[in-house]
């Protein structure tokens, strides 16, 4: 058999950590088993669903790398199939037209509420029970699946284990709106067998959805409109995503669009890194490449506890894939971060600071003292320049004059003015990098010196220094 998964978003709104996450595992686990990963969109929510939305979650998934064989494919684009699937269904005995309103099912409701009753549709146009009932005119009907009255259904969840749900508990759902659009139960069961999907991976919210979704796979496996393709998938329900604090993920969770957290400055494999740490895990491994999460993935170590998305811990896994970065790649990415000059090399730059950054924002930021001058603030300038220091900053600056302009030496001249003056580093070290780049707090003092180069330091330490 080949594996084949599916991600099926509604284009209702940004890919966010949830969706990202289902994706990433539904295109993980294709990789592995060597199938197919298909892109669906479910656009049957006309009132929501938008073109840029469906932009949005396709960039999404190209940044994060999740490549699909096949799609996007759209629902409102298949509307003539589902219609002819409804009718197959009706003509076998496994669907039915009904004309109630939503005045009477409103109604319906109501009363059942009142008697304690679970409010649910009471099967009145059931063929069996429609007799002396009056089709209203002028009225489309919709179609209703004819669901199995006695009995249970279950299956066996690849995450959650057994499932059993009675099916006393089930009312006829729709399958076919009077509009001519399918409900999303009916819509995803015939593009999973249309596709040949063979695993479902999805979010547990879902979970009271797939009892339903198995009578119309059981029932058009029946039909032959799907010949051999007609097997019912397994499912594997993922566990719910809460924030840090243990409460339902939103936005102040950081539950934002994926391209957000582009825009903010993490690298893709970082996040790809993060979502799949969101319920599952490998031994003791937290930092890992794409590559090596597809080697590792599979369903058996999903948890079935819900998971916790700590924007923290993400920042630190960010940190770490900045760290084992090309400093090449990392300086092409910085671009939009930051206005450079020639001069110095931003790779080289990159080199130095990126084991401090946790997110290319804080690179950039980091990286802009050696492109941008601050000038320092008087009252900063009034503290470090004193009766101790100035004497040792102007023998500093007699030395640099004189030294090769290399990390090596530039600390031996560095060292030969801590000897002479008696100063210890930090007295001498803050001074001078407030004066040659307007911060107190930066790298080792001989490798930045290095990389701004003897003309820029050596004018800055005039520049603060004449007259003395």
């Amino acid at each position: 058999m080949t594996v084949r998964t599916r991600f099926a978003p509604s284009p209702t709104g940004f890919l966010h950590i949830g969706g990202a996450r289902t994706a990433l595992y539904s295109w993980a686990y294709a990789r592995r088993h060597g199938g197919a990963f298909v892109l669906r969109v479910e656009d049957t929510d006309l009132e929501r669903s938008t073109r840029d939305s469906v932009q949005a979650i396709l960039d999404g998934m190209r940044w994060l790398g999740l490549d699909w064989d096949e799609g996007p494919f759209f629902q409102m684009q298949r509307l003539a199939r589902y219609r002819e699937v409804a009718e197959e269904l009706i003509a076998r005995g496994f669907a039915y037209r009904c004309w109630m309103s939503r005045e009477e099912l409103e109604e319906l409701r109501k009363q059942q509420i009142g008697k304690g009753l679970k409010p649910r549709y009471d099967g009145r146009w059931r063929p069996e029970r429609s007799a002396g009932l009056k089709k209203p005119e002028g009225v489309n009907p919709v179609i209703r699946f004819r669901t199995p009255e006695e009995g249970e259904v279950g299956w066996h969840d690849l995450v959650k284990g057994p499932i059993r749900f009675p099916n006393g508990e089930l009312d006829d759902l729709v399958l076919l709106r009077a509009d001519g659009v399918p409900t999303y139960n009916f819509g995803v069961v015939v593009d999973d067998l249309d596709m040949a999907i063979t695993h479902v991976i999805r979010g547990d919210d879902h979970v009271n959805n797939t009892p339903r979704q198995i009578h119309i796979f059981d029932a058009l496996s029946r039909t032959g409109l799907f010949g051999e393709r007609a097997n019912l998938p397994a499912f594997a329900h993922l566990p719910m995503i809460l924030g840090a604090d243990g409460e339902r993920l939103s936005k102040r969770h950081g539950a934002v669009s994926v391209m957000q957290y582009r825009d903010e400055g993490f690298l893709p494999e970082a996040l790809v890194n993060t979502l799949a740490r969101l319920g599952w895990s490998h031994g003791d491994d937290e930092v890992f490449s794409p590559q090596q999460f597809v080697g590792w993935f599979d369903l058996g170590h999903v948890s079935h506890s819900p998971a916790r998305f700590d924007p923290e811990k993400a920042l630190w896994t960010n940190q770490q894939h900045i760290k084992r970065a090309e400093d090449a790649r990392l300086a092409r990415l910085l671009e939009p971060f930051l206005e450079t000059k020639d001069s110095p090399p931003l790779d080289r730059v990159v080199s130095l600071l990126k084991d401090r950054a946790n997110s290319l924002r804080h690179l950039a930021e980091s990286a802009r003292m050696f492109y941008v001058y601050e000038e320092p603030a008087a009252a900063k300038l009034a503290e470090l320049l004193n009766a101790r220091t100035r004497p040792a900053l102007r023998m500093l600056q007699a030395r640099l004059a004189e030294t090769p302009w290399e990390r090596k030496a530039l600390g031996a001249a560095v060292g030969a003015v801590l000897k002479q003056s008696g100063l210890t580093m930090p007295e001498l070290a803050m001074p001078a990098r407030l004066l040659v780049t307007g911060r107190t707090q930066t790298p080792s003092l001989d490798a930045v010196l290095e990389l701004l180069g003897r003309e820029t330091v050596l004018a800055r330490l005039a520049r603060h220094l004449q007259g003395d």
